[in-house]
């Protein structure tokens, strides 16, 4: 009877007999427990470790990409490298240079004059032979910028032609003086001798004497001697009462850079530099020590010339008329007169300045009577007493300066191989152009050594290599006027380069003398290391000897001067910038001369052309190093000790000061947040370092998700070590010149090229301002803790 509203208590109950169970149901009940048990655990085990793997990353396959089948890594190899070995990759970049290829590439680069936005056609050639070395992703890239060529130039020494009448006294203003009433007594040649055994020289479209960057004008004065023209040299004549206003001022090359000469002088009233080469710096290689001059010794040649950039690189580099953004076509222009002298100043040689200094024997204090700074001269033997002047009012001098001032393109060469970690960059760079026809040192033995390190790199890639990190190659324009081609593709690629770019390389001479140096953020001193202590130096007085065995470990500061500025200063990538260099006891080199040339690189440089292949080799390692490890090869704990070294000289400077209340500073604030980084950043390098050893045990294949969780420690590691240096960067900049953001190291305000440390607190060390020494102290410690947290 079937239930329903009126029965809902009553069902049908069918009996029948018991349904057969199956046999061994124990045991089959035990098997489905079993099966049941072990796909649960195997899923467990499987997904329980994704609960420890990074958060948060890009994995190419959100949470299925810690999946064993969905391979996170940058490639199937890793953490091996890609088609070759780590120790092959080495293998081909210490055999592949050679010193007849070095010498190729510097005898085309070296044989007619390339200008900054005149060497189209080496552009060309060299993107041309980077293809043929396997480089298939290159181009050309173009800017637009403000440069000068030279259109004439003239200095004369005058004498007045009138003797019967009163003569002046030595302090007239120069607005009294008629050039019409003065005869010639000189007229410098302004020109470097032609030599037969040196074709270059000879050209008829070579680059005559000039300054980049420096100001038309006419102006005849009186002169004086300053000694090297450094900020002190001329603060020592105003203390000695020496009349500057309205004269031209004379000063030897040295001691920092030639803008800084004419900008103190300009600030000083005066009306015009030139500036020369005296033989009293080459150390023991000069003729009044019995050397030969160039071409038949190694001594200076008296007629040599150094050309060079006026602009003020101490204030900021790249076009002066696009401040802070790139000189492409359509940019705003803005006036230059920030950046670039308003007084005409020429570079002559000690040939010509031989006349010159010796109409000032007699006027003036002597130079050795003021200090130790002004002792040094070479030409007493031929007669200069280096005084000081100011010349008499009847020995004056013409000084005339005409430039053609245009916008004109330059041309930067890019090479590109493609990593298989697209943001993670290292760049590798030298600047092409020169001042001259020649430039066989400076850039050129950069020049060769970079072509030889991309040559080096395609032999790798045509064997099966392929990079971790993507490396980029480029050949600057512009270097020369102010850093231009590299501080226009700063500016372009800002952000590219902030969030992707791991460390720039750069090498612009690579010979000039015996000596290796280089100036490098602290990041990099290790990876430096192994890289020279690889490298046999050509030097070979105790057999075996390496690069590093010579060198002694010194890593300048960077400042300015060469194509690392605008990465190191303003995107905050640790840079390098190394070479061969000369020494006291080294044949001359005859900077941006015509001298600097194939012959004499090939007769007194670098004739075996050993220290160019030398310096491909270490530039090659280093490379290698950054782009193949899967930990970055930078350190922390090494910066954290730069810059416990540099507060350390700091207070040896704050402790000299005039002013009491800065001389009883001692920043125990600073010092504080120092330590503190130093102690965390030797703990994340030595994470970093138990990560790089883990890298290297071998990890069964059922514990993929272990290989996995190691590689995004790594990645995070990575990332920390990428954006360290950025940290110390003040978006401000600093105080007078916003275009350099790093607050630990800057050109030094006063000196140019060299480097300083703090310079913000430097500065106002120096101008005994004790609210900016508080103010910067303040701002150091903030940057400091903050790159400290970032590491925890």
């Amino acid at each position: 009877m079937n239930s329903n509203e009126r029965t809902p208590l009553i069902r049908t109950v069918v009996i029948a007999a018991p349904r057969q169970r199956y046999t061994h149901s124990t045991l089959r009940r035990c098997c489905t427990i079993s099966l049941a048990t072990a796909v649960i655990t195997i899923a467990i085990l499987f997904l329980l470790p994704v609960q420890w793997l990074p958060k948060g990353r890009e994995n190419g396959g959100g949470f299925l990409g810690f999946f064993p089948w969905a391979s996170p890594f940058p490639h199937k190899s890793w953490p091996s490298s890609y088609g070759l070995s780590y120790k092959e990759l080495q293998d081909v970049l210490l055999t592949t240079p050679k010193e007849e290829k070095a010498k190729e590439w510097t005898q085309y680069y070296s044989a007619g004059p390339h200008l900054a936005g005149k060497n189209l056609s080496q552009a060309v050639w060299t993107r041309e032979r980077w293809q043929e070395f396997g480089i298939e992703q290159t181009s050309i890239v173009t800017y637009d910028v403000y440069l000068n060529y030279p259109a004439g130039h003239r200095l004369a020494l005058l004498e007045k032609k009138s003797t019967s009448e009163e003569r002046s006294s030595a302090g007239n203003d120069q607005e009294t003086i008629t050039p019409a009433n003065y005869t010639v007594k000189y007229e410098c040649s302004l020109e470097e001798d032609v030599l037969k055994e040196d074709l270059t020289t000879g050209l008829k479209d070579r680059v005559p004497t000039f300054h980049g960057y420096s100001a038309s004008g006419n102006v005849t004065a009186q002169f004086v001697y300053v000694n090297y023209g450094t900020y002190w040299d001329y603060d020592d004549l105003v203390k000695a009462n020496v009349s500057l206003k309205g004269k031209i001022a004379i000063a030897k090359y040295g001691h920092n850079f030639r803008a800084l000469k004419i900008q103190r002088a300009q600030e000083l009233g005066m009306v015009g530099t030139i500036i020369y080469s005296d033989p009293g710096d080459d150390g023991d290689i000069t003729e009044a020590k019995g050397y030969k001059p160039y071409p038949e010794g190694p001594a200076r040649n008296p007629s040599s010339v150094q050309r060079g950039s006026t602009q003020w690189l101490n204030i900021a580099s790249g076009d002066p008329t696009t401040p802070g953004y790139p000189s492409i076509p359509g940019a705003p222009r803005q006036d230059p007169s920030y950046l670039i002298p308003s007084i005409p100043s020429l570079p002559i040689s000690y040939q010509d300045a031989l006349p010159i200094l010796k109409a000032l024997n007699g006027h003036g204090p002597k130079a050795s009577d003021l200090n130790q700074y002004w002792q040094q001269g070479g030409l007493e033997y031929k007669g200069v007493e280096y005084n000081i002047g100011p010349s008499p009012s009847e020995i004056v001098l013409n000084l005339v300066n005409v430039q053609e001032y245009v916008t004109t393109p330059i041309w930067d060469v890019l090479g590109i191989i493609n990593g298989t970690l697209s943001d993670e960059v290292i760049i590798v760079g030298n600047h092409r152009d020169a001042w001259i026809a020649g430039g066989a040192a400076d850039p050129h033995s950069g020049s060769a050594a970079l072509n030889e390190v991309i040559r080096s790199f395609g032999i790798a890639l045509k064997r099966g290599w392929k990079p971790l990190r993507t490396i980029v190659f480029a050949s600057w324009d512009g270097e020369e006027y102010g850093l231009l081609g590299s501080t226009e593709f700063v500016e372009e690629y800002l952000p590219w380069l902030s969030k992707a770019a791991v460390a720039y390389l750069n090498v612009d001479v690579g010979y000039n003398g015996p000596n290796f140096g280089l100036g490098a953020s602290p990041l990099l001193k290790k990876v430096i290391y192994a890289a020279t202590s690889l490298v046999p130096s050509p030097n070979q007085t105790i057999l075996g000897q390496t690069v590093h065995d010579l060198w002694g470990g010194y890593l300048a500061i960077l400042g300015s001067g060469s194509d690392y500025a605008g990465f190191q200063h303003v995107v905050g990538v640790p840079c390098v910038d190394m070479g061969f260099r000369g020494n006291l006891q080294a044949p001359v080199y005859h900077y941006h001369s015509n001298y600097d040339s194939f012959a004499w690189m090939d007769t007194f440089g670098d004739p075996g052309w050993h220290y160019h292949v030398t310096i491909t080799k270490v530039w090659g390692l280093i490379a290698a190093a950054l782009v193949e490890s899967p930990v970055i090869a930078l350190n922390t704990t090494d910066y954290a000790l730069g810059l416990s070294s540099y507060l350390s000289i700091l207070r040896q400077k704050v402790s000299k000061s005039p002013d009491p209340s800065i001389r009883a500073l001692s920043f125990p604030a600073l010092a504080d947040s120092i330590n503190s980084l130093l102690n965390v950043a030797s703990a994340f390098d030595t994470r970093a370092a138990v990560l790089a050893s883990s890298i290297d045990e071998s990890i069964p294949w059922w514990q993929w998700w272990r290989k996995v969780k190691l590689y995004y420690e790594v990645q995070e590691v990575n990332e920390k070590y990428k954006y360290f240096e950025r940290k110390f960067l003040y978006s401000e900049g600093l105080d007078g010149r916003p275009f350099y953001k790093h607050t630990i190291f800057a050109p030094n305000i006063r000196l140019g090229y060299a480097g300083t440390a703090f310079p913000g607190l430097r500065e106002s060390v120096d101008n005994l301002d004790l609210p900016g020494v508080e103010r910067w102290s303040e701002i150091i410690k903030e940057r400091i803790d903050t790159a400290t947290e970032f590491l925890k």
